[in-house]
């Protein structure tokens, strides 16, 4: 069983749910790490799900900062996918690292 560390990114996340990662057929993943950040001069709130349940929900992040949203590893199975949404346009980047196992 082949096992590779692998950071997937999305930037500029808004309103609109953005599908961050998506676990490949065939794999598990290991979520290390997801972290937000925030990339406006204004507080936003922000929300991270696996699938439709929530990893934290409608979590604020001041102006220039950041969010490590789990405090131990997650076991996603094949086409499990990360999410997040802010409720303020084009404010959050976000950052999933995975060990995948294929």
């Amino acid at each position: 069983m082949a096992q590779t560390f692998k950071n997937y990114t999305a930037a500029s996340i808004g309103s609109t749910p953005t599908t961050v990662y998506t676990v490949a057929s065939a794999t598990t993943s290991i979520l290390i790490g997801v972290n937000l950040a925030n990339r406006t001069a204004s507080q936003i709130t922000v929300s991270a799900q696996l699938g439709t349940t929530y990893i934290v929900k409608d979590a604020p992040i001041p102006s220039g900062g950041a969010l490590s949203v789990l405090e131990g590893k997650i076991i996603a199975e094949a086409a499990d996918t990360i999410i997040v949404t802010s409720d303020t346009a084009s404010s959050c980047d976000a950052i999933v690292s995975v060990l995948e196992q294929t």
